[in-house]
């Protein structure tokens, strides 16, 4: 075969051959750019609405997306690579027989594979973790990033990426499913007037619902559970304060600040740590002289 023929010959497996092959890629390129787009348009038009139910639905929609854009993906960069391969002349058939045999053989030593889709399929099908929300997974906790079938991924407050397989979750702490709350326990001195402290926490708590800035984020009145225990050093008031999602801590710490102002107004003692010095007795029953001194040092 002299070059001319070679050249006539690859001039023609381009027009009969070539011209599919280019065509199914940029098809497929579309096609996961399309997919993309869609659902990117979906969240946004979701995230238009302003009520709590729509901020909900937008943070599930948005995980659902993530798993869409990834299935999509998937499916059709295979599917375009098959294709490709039958235009070039390979028989798909047998592939397709070996990649069922060699899948079967592969499931077996893949258990962990397997068990981390199916686990995340349930979690995305019962609501479990969507993108936003705080969690608390596999001894990490942080902000849900991404959520696929095989794997969730967090950021913690310091700003570290955790990669979870979804085989590894067993138990799901979901901290702004809903609503999120916050409980203080505030000590104050073994002094002081519980109701009057009581009266001063619930007194900021209405301060603070009446902030434009920090009242739309609250969702009740404070809930004062009352005096919860005798501590070492102080009586421990607990209390608890119901907002928006992820919105308890920006109030907790607003409320903790008010409050410390508040009590300094009103000369209530958070108390320190208190300690006894105990001399001992003899078996006459009688103390020891105990002598304290004080030395000052420059």
């Amino acid at each position: 075969m002299n070059l001319q023929t070679l050249l006539a010959s690859l001039k023609d497996w381009i027009f009969l051959h070539g011209f599919k092959i280019v065509l199914v890629i940029i098809i497929t390129i579309i096609l996961i750019k399309s997919a993309a787009f869609l659902a990117d348009r979906f969240v946004i038009a979701i995230g238009k609405g302003n009520k709590k139910a729509d901020e909900e639905f937008r943070k599930r929609v948005e995980t659902l997306s993530s798993i869409i854009k990834h299935v999509i993906s998937f499916s059709c960069v295979i599917t375009a690579f098959l294709i490709v391969l039958d235009e070039i002349g390979i028989e798909i058939g047998p592939i397709l027989a070996a990649a069922g045999i060699l899948g079967l053989a592969v499931g077996f030593g893949a258990q962990s594979l397997v068990k981390d889709v199916i686990t995340g399929f349930f979690i995305f099908l019962e609501d479990q973790i969507r993108v936003g929300d705080v969690v608390e997974i596999a001894g990490k906790s942080g902000l849900v990033q991404k959520v696929n079938l095989k794997m969730t991924v967090l950021r913690d407050l310091s700003g570290n990426v955790h990669f979870i397989p979804n085989g590894h979750i067993d138990v799901v702490t979901n901290m702004t499913k809903g609503y999120s709350m916050y409980v203080f326990e505030i000590g104050v001195s073994y002094r002081e007037n519980v109701d009057e402290v009581m009266q001063v926490m619930l007194d900021v708590d209405e301060s603070l619902r009446g902030d434009p800035e920090f009242g739309p984020d609250i969702l009740q009145p404070l809930e004062m559970l009352g005096l919860d225990k005798f501590a070492e050093s102080a009586l421990v008031i607990k209390a608890r304060t119901m907002t928006r999602p992820i919105k308890q801590w920006r109030v907790a710490r607003e409320f903790n600040r008010r409050l410390k102002i508040r009590f300094d107004e009103l000369n209530i003692e958070i108390p320190f740590p208190h300690i006894t010095l105990y001399a001992g007795k003899d078996k006459q029953n009688q103390s020891p002289p105990f002598t304290i001194s004080r030395e000052n040092r420059d």
